[in-house]
């Protein structure tokens, strides 16, 4: 009897048995399919776009690159190199040196596997005449080379070789920014995720109100993460309160009460996919059934001006021809464009300020960018492919509210493409009501 109510704790604290726990598998396969097809497809192009001959990714020890997991993770000892070699034909060769384990080596993806010390010699042997290697002043993603790294890199390779070292920054953001029809999948599941998360969130499942905090429901959506082996975008998601005066109160010790206006902005990491996107929610007063016509009219507005940069964003442009035009299309629309960020006017005009920004490899991810805040990324052209999150903010003078603008946040992601910009998964179509 005891070795039964043994064996029966630890089945409960285990879980199941390895025969019946293949999620990890299947994540692994569909990761080694993305890289594989990332190799095949997309890293000769963005190369050669960029005039690379060679691109050395470099690693040690405690210190991995940003795309240490794109390129199949794996174990670092010491110093370790992934070599990629354009030798003409319509492949580009694949090598690492320094670094082996199962997940790197078991997806099949590379040409061969070598010992560290052997950098110089293939790269010499390659006699490339420009050397891609992560340095970026404008992109943190691609900016992975450490100062010791770079100095130990010129190191080894010597001259003639040190001094053909470029930033590939530009090779990183198209590299990193267009996707294959798996990743595209990927990220649509990711969006799926996120948004049943935060929906959920925001519903009587977890808000009681007069009782729950914010943080309470920051705390929740965290442990949805941790159940389902995900990442976080932003860490702590921001769940807020929004009230006549702005922000009142974010994912903290603050009750939610009845009357309040929330709101999430948050994303999920899943199979190298990064989301970005936000939700809103009304907690009902005693004796409403739904939220107050201002903010109803408010959200309508929003939704508007999010149809209207859908419909503008088009492929084959840079992204700042692309937001000079979308700017152009809302105010079109009747919108007044606000000067400076969260700084309504006290005029009756409804006015906006967007934002739509590269997304996927990180929250805020490496690819074009209409965001004010990505002035680099403003200069690159929109490719099929690249994922936007459609970020915007919209204020209504409201009479709930004595005439002060209410802000509404609205963003969600979407894939560029041929046709224009497509939606990966449901966006915020209402104000959510808790009871």
């Amino acid at each position: 009897m005891l070795t039964i109510l043994l064996l029966a704790l630890a089945v409960g604290v285990l879980g199941p048995a390895p025969a019946q726990s293949q999620e990890a598998r299947r994540r692994y396969q569909r990761s080694c399919q993305i890289r594989q097809e990332k190799f095949d497809r997309i890293l000769p192009e963005a190369m050669r776009e960029n005039g690379m001959d060679v691109w050395i990714i470099v690693m040690r020890e405690g210190l991995l690159d940003p795309l240490w997991q794109d390129l199949g993770g794996g174990y670092v000892g010491g110093w370790a190199y992934w070599v990629f070699t354009d030798r003409g034909g319509d492949r580009i060769e694949r090598v690492v040196l320094g670094a082996s384990g199962y997940s790197l080596q078991r997806c099949g993806v590379y040409d061969r596997f070598g010992a560290a010390s052997e950098l110089r010699a293939l790269v010499t042997e390659r006699n490339p005449r420009r050397i891609a290697v992560n340095m970026a002043p404008d992109i943190g993603l691609a900016d992975g080379l450490s100062h010791t790294s770079y100095q130990h890199l010129i190191a080894t390779l010597g001259q003639p070789l040190a001094a053909r070292l470029v930033s590939a920054e530009k090779l990183f953001s198209d590299y990193r920014s267009r996707h294959t029809a798996t990743e595209i999948a990927a990220m649509g599941e990711a969006g799926e995720i996120s948004r049943v998360i935060a929906e959920r969130a925001f519903s009587n499942e977890v808000i009681t109100p007069g009782v729950t905090t914010l943080e309470d429901v920051a705390w929740w959506m965290w442990d949805q993460l941790l159940q389902r082996g995900l990442g976080s975008s932003f860490d702590m998601p921001s769940v807020y309160v929004t009230g006549p005066d702005g922000i009142e109160a974010t994912s903290s010790d603050r009750i939610i009460r009845r009357g309040d206006l929330l709101m999430i902005d948050w994303g999920v990491g899943f199979l190298g996919q990064w989301t970005d996107m936000k939700r809103i929610a009304y907690v009902l007063r005693e004796g409403e059934t739904e939220p107050p016509a201002g903010y109803r009219r408010a959200f309508a507005n929003g939704v508007r001006i999010r149809e209207i940069i859908r419909r503008a964003i088009r492929p084959g442009r840079t992204a700042q021809q692309a937001l000079e035009e979308t700017h152009a299309a809302i105010e079109a629309g009747g919108f007044k464009r606000m000067a400076e960020f969260n700084r309504p006017s006290a005029d009756t005009t409804v006015e906006f300020i967007i934002g739509p920004h590269a997304v996927g490899d990180w929250g805020h991810g490496s690819g074009p960018s209409l965001a004010f805040f990505n002035p680099k990324q403003l200069t690159f052209e929109l490719k099929p492919t690249n994922f936007i999150s459609i970020e915007l903010f919209a204020y209504t003078p409201i009479v709930e509210w004595g005439g002060k603008k209410l802000r509404i946040p609205l963003e969600d992601d979407a894939v560029v493409t041929d046709r224009g910009v497509e939606w990966l998964y449901p966006v915020a179509e209402r104000i959510r009501v808790v009871k």
